[in-house]
């Protein structure tokens, strides 16, 4: 192949991603503010100034569409979690504080009508929300468990994998439509105060110390 047809096709594949990230970020927008149902490819396909018939070379439909934010949006939080557990220069407590702020920033728009709405509308985009939790959240936080101790942060008295199965089921029940209509929060804000109560009941003296620095009450 020659390189001047190399070069093209390297460009072409970069523009294009570059269109899918933006597609991607607008219906994120969309889909985690307004719901499921008020999402549609007319709109973002306006919204981002370019054709229907180029968005739907990029994504075949809607479900498709919202079922690459919700897997865009898990890989971006593990990858966040991953950056910040391998950070040297972070103590325990900083990397827990910059894990909540990112999910913070990236949730802050849900609310309990997008979570009733995706599971109305499209129960089988809601099945694979929850299935991305089930995977994510014991992945996350035992990993936070288990770096807590073996830095003496964490008490080592606990069994992680119970400890990790009940934060997940908290959870999952916590994160219900229902529930976060009942408590009148937030994904984000059930989120932050989860890890605060979660790693507050974990931490040893030490890390406790360390964690209402940043957290404090």
């Amino acid at each position: 192949m020659p390189a001047t047809v190399k070069i093209s096709a390297i460009s072409n594949s970069i523009v294009s991603d570059e269109l899918n990230n933006r597609i991607l970020g607008q219906a994120r927008a969309d889909f985690l503010i307004r719901g499921y149902s008020a999402v549609t490819m007319d709109a973002i396909a306006t919204e981002l100034g370019i054709s229907k018939k180029t968005l739907y070379q990029h994504f075949s439909s809607k479900d498709a569409l919202i079922r690459d934010v919700i897997l865009s949006l898990s890989h971006e939080i593990r990858a966040e979690a991953d950056a910040l557990l391998s950070h040297r220069r972070l103590n325990f407590a900083e990397k827990l504080r910059g894990f909540a702020e990112g999910l913070a920033l990236r949730l802050h728009t849900v609310t309990p009508h997008a979570v009733r709405d995706l599971q109305r509308f499209a129960p089988h985009l809601h099945a694979l929300l929850h299935d991305v939790r089930q995977k994510d959240i014991p992945y996350i936080f035992g990993r936070f468990v288990e770096q807590g101790q073996i830095t003496g942060m964490v008490r080592d008295d606990i069994h992680p994998d119970f400890t990790i199965h009940f934060y997940l089921h908290a959870l999952q029940g916590l994160l219900q439509p229902t529930s976060l209509e009942q408590l009148k929060l937030t994904s984000t804000e059930v989120y932050t105060h989860a890890i605060d109560l979660f790693f507050g009941g974990l931490l040893t003296p030490a890390g406790r110390k360390e964690h209402e620095k940043l957290f404090p009450r």
